[in-house]
């Protein structure tokens, strides 16, 4: 199912824990309806997402959490406070643990309170809810938001270097700098893990905070110990052309499962 108009809804989630993040993720892009271009896990990112890719992200609706870890019972509801009202405003939907909200988030303009444990029935219902309110501001033959980045722009040296999503291994954040890893080199690019994760997000996994890859490009996963790897290239390690990226305990597991998911071969146990 698609929007009359030939496009999916562009979805930015703010959630905290990460698992409820990628399930929303999934049940988001289950439906047909939407593309989750960014799925950030604090506040500041969320701020820095809209901040840097506006005007002209083309993004249609939010998912914002209340509740966050170091910023307060309040802090989704703060950053909906924060959000300039208008026409080509993302629309705003509560995905939250608590009903006490949903008096205020109404009065702040949200246009749907999703309540945990999300469904599928739910997840969609909203997104039908929020179509209806883009279609309504912006009718067949109007000019809807433009779509955001296509692709990356880098330095090396006195040059720019235009890349592809396909041809980027990774990005890493080192030394306040912020590199990405490519089949043609390494390259400077000036924006941050987060900003990079809000446009491009359902193409790069977040797998330790200083690194994104693109789950794509990941040919090998390698665990010794406590210690999980990936080889993200064009080959096996043992090849070289490549680089190995180190995943957070806390996500270790969860990132094993993507990349299992759609695959064949290795007994489940």
């Amino acid at each position: 199912m698609k929007l009359e108009d030939g496009g999916r809804l562009r979805a930015l989630v703010v959630e905290d824990e990460w698992p409820a993040r990628n399930y929303l993720v999934e049940l988001l892009h289950g439906t047909g309806l939407a593309e989750v271009i960014g799925a950030v896990g604090d506040i500041e990112s969320a701020r820095e997402a809209m901040r840097i890719e506006s005007p002209g992200f083309g993004l249609d609706v939010v998912f914002v959490d209340v509740q966050f870890a170091g910023d307060g019972d309040e802090a989704g509801l703060d950053l909906v406070r924060s959000m300039t009202p208008g026409p080509r405003s993302p629309a705003v939907v509560l995905a939250t643990a608590f009903e006490r909200h949903a008096l205020e988030a109404f009065d702040l303009g949200v246009i749907d309170y999703l309540l945990k444990p999300f469904t599928e029935e739910r997840v969609l219902q909203c997104l039908l809810r929020v179509r209806e309110r883009r279609a309504s501001l912006f009718p067949p033959g109007s000019s809807p938001p433009p779509s955001g980045p296509s692709r990356i722009v880098a330095r090396r040296k006195n040059r720019l270097v235009f890349l592809d999503a396909p041809e980027i291994w990774a990005f890493e954040a080192a030394d306040r700098l912020t590199f990405v890893h490519t089949v043609h080199g390494t390259f400077d690019i000036d924006l941050s893990l987060s900003a990079i994760e809000a446009s491009f997000g359902h193409a790069f996994a977040r797998v330790h905070r200083n690194w994104l890859v693109n789950a794509a490009a990941v040919k090998e996963l390698e665990r010794d110990g406590n210690e999980t790897h990936l080889f993200v290239g064009l080959g096996l390690r043992d090849e070289g052309n490549g680089v190995r990226v180190p995943v957070a305990r806390d996500r270790a597991q969860a990132i094993r499962e993507m990349l299992l998911a759609n695959t064949a071969g290795l007994r489940r146990m």
